[in-house]
């Protein structure tokens, strides 16, 4: 008779899915331009609140690919009205960047700024990241200018962005390493 509960169980589908010990989020943006390299990080949420601001870790300009391998973004931190501060995964180069932050204490949407795939040269796929405030107002990141910025991903329809989870590849020894690929981000009440 336990055998039956596992397979009931099963049929049913999982109660809760959003990460362990996540507060129950909305929805998911996302946006259709991120790289494919990497593997996605883990979900990071604000403990109370919202995120307010963000800052990058950003790898500068390293020069012709011979000579350096550029990485531009490695990765991006939600600041929360709380005053915690969460990340997902994070590439290895690179220094933290100056804060953004929303006058208005709640950010709602992003876009991300992608360099395709370069045939024969360096790779970079994130290049920099720009987010809105509840009031309007666009916030862009302290990265790199290669590639095009993207379109925004949808808004959250309530609350504001209280999460993220980014994907990044890991270092690739002595070929091209392109660190941050992607991220997605969620919204709470």
């Amino acid at each position: 008779m336990h055998w039956l509960l596992p397979a009931i169980l099963s049929l049913l589908g999982p109660c809760c899915p959003q990460a362990s010990g996540a507060p129950p989020y909305d929805s998911v943006l996302t946006v259709p331009n991120g790289g494919p390299w990497g593997s996605w990080g883990q979900m990071q949420f604000c403990p109370s609140g919202y995120a307010k601001g963000f800052e990058l870790k950003v790898q500068p300009y390293q020069g012709f690919w011979l000579f350096g391998d550029d990485t531009a973004l490695n990765g991006i931190r939600l600041l929360c009205t709380d005053g915690t501060v969460v990340e997902s995964s994070v590439g290895c180069w690179g220094n933290w960047t100056e804060a953004q932050v929303c006058s208005s204490n709640k950010l709602v949407s992003f876009s991300l700024r992608v360099e395709r795939w370069q045939y024969l040269s360096d790779n970079t796929a994130v290049n920099n990241v720009r987010f809105t405030c509840s009031n309007g107002t666009q916030l862009e990141g302290w990265g790199l200018a290669g590639g095009h910025y993207g379109p925004w991903s949808g808004n959250c329809t309530s609350g504001a962005i209280c999460g993220l989870q980014t994907k990044v590849q890991q270092p690739q020894r002595k070929w091209d390493n392109t660190a941050l690929n992607d991220m997605r981000v969620f919204c709470c009440q």
